[in-house]
């Protein structure tokens, strides 16, 4: 029958027992540290900018990042708004990761009636006042087309994104995206866009990283009121 060492043994510095445990704490501890290394420390700012065919900046651009090999980390979208101001949806366009659930208040003090046949995400929320009993989620990836069914003119977008790393630009072209140091291949979708989907690859690294896209833009005659 194996008999278990003497406490007295194990407690010895020089003893088998001592070793192996050592040994075991020495790994869990070099395990730790390379794990530090590759987890917040190695976090960076990706800065994108979008710009048109003229150099000028393009506004409510979506740009999103994807790995250039791997796959994106699991985690749970994070749920988003869209709202309807002045008989307008505020944002014009809103990106949100795969799965994410969107509320759509209606802050007017008419009634909407928010709608989509896009293939992405079709639903039908009738007429209504201030917020939704129940959420849209948005389960499959592209862009998704926002109409009322009382005022012809309110037009809004919906792009859903397979990764968590994504952004919409600001009114100079730019936005900023956290994420962990390594390459990837940056996109870019505007509604007005004429062609495919924008894409650059770039190697972020702990510092800042730049990139700048250019896309070319068609805006229908109605995007004049805007």
């Amino acid at each position: 029958m194996h008999r278990l060492p003497h406490p007295a043994a194990l407690a010895r510095p020089d003893s088998l027992p001592f070793r192996r445990i050592r040994a075991a704490c020495l790994r869990f501890l070099a395990g730790c540290l390379a794990a530090a290394a590759t987890g917040p420390l190695a976090a960076a700012t990706l800065s994108v900018t979008v710009n048109d065919a003229a150099g000028a900046a393009v506004p409510e651009a979506v740009v999103f990042v994807m790995p250039a090999s791997g796959r994106v980390p699991a985690g749970p979208p994070r749920p988003a708004v869209v709202e309807q101001i002045n008989r307008e949806f505020v944002p014009f366009v809103l990106p949100v990761q795969v799965g994410a659930s969107v509320t759509f208040p209606n802050r007017d003090s008419v009634r909407h009636h928010v709608y989509s046949f896009s293939p992405a995400r079709v639903f039908d929320i009738k007429l209504y006042t201030g917020v939704p009993a129940n959420p849209v989620v948005f389960d499959k990836p592209g862009p998704v087309v926002l109409g009322c069914n009382i005022h012809d003119w309110m037009v809004g977008f919906v792009y859903a994104v397979e990764t968590p790393w994504f952004g919409r630009t600001a009114a100079n072209g730019a936005t900023s995206i956290e994420l962990p140091a390594g390459d990837y291949e940056v996109r870019v979708w505007h509604p007005w866009q004429r062609g495919d989907i924008a894409r650059e690859r770039v190697k972020v690294d702990a510092a800042a990283t730049r990139a700048t896209l250019r896309i070319d833009l068609a805006p229908p005659a109605s995007a004049q009121r805007r």
